[in-house]
């Protein structure tokens, strides 16, 4: 499948809601398979449809490729633990630009997979940051938005300076 070109920070497709998902068909299942290349070539372990310009609520993440890559369709966030833990971020759509955000350490995921079928799973760790960071993004929410204005700003001024030195 074809790796599909990335929308960069700050495309405001990256602070629109996704639509959720109806129709489970071969599309959706290309558009997974695209967006799984997609990511492996950035590089990152997460990655989601509007990251490449398709404002669907698909998300894909890999956190080991030996257990491959996992796919949610309409996930949303149905319990979160009080516990809070903080974890390196960044995005596909932010090359190069991290900082730490506190997130809860457990969270419950309601989601379909790609043929419909609900499901619901529990993540902690690792998985439990990348679910919640991809699921924000679903809702318009791009991971600077977690930081104080000042950690924003810096970021974002070092990202237009690299950016401008790139061109």
């Amino acid at each position: 499948m074809p790796v599909r070109p990335l929308v960069y920070f700050p495309d405001p497709r990256l602070r629109q809601p996704a639509h959720p998902v109806t129709i489970f068909d071969d599309a959706l299942k290309d558009l997974a398979q695209d967006l799984l290349d997609t990511m492996h070539a950035a590089p990152g372990i997460g990655i989601t449809a509007p990251h490449v310009g398709v404002l669907a609520r698909l998300t894909v993440i890999e956190l080991d490729p030996k257990s491959g890559p996992r796919t949610y369709v309409n996930p949303l966030i149905t319990w979160h633990s009080d516990d809070t833990a903080r974890h390196v971020e960044g995005s596909v759509s932010m090359p190069g630009m991290t900082d730490e955000i506190e997130r809860s350490k457990r969270i419950g995921v309601a989601f379909q997979d790609l043929d419909g079928k609900e499901c619901e799973e529990e993540a902690d760790g690792l998985l439990a940051v990348c679910l919640q960071h991809e699921i924000d993004q679903l809702g318009g929410i791009f991971w600077l938005d977690r930081l104080s204005r000042l950690k924003r700003d810096r970021l974002i001024k070092r990202f237009n300076k690299i950016t401008r030195q790139d061109t």
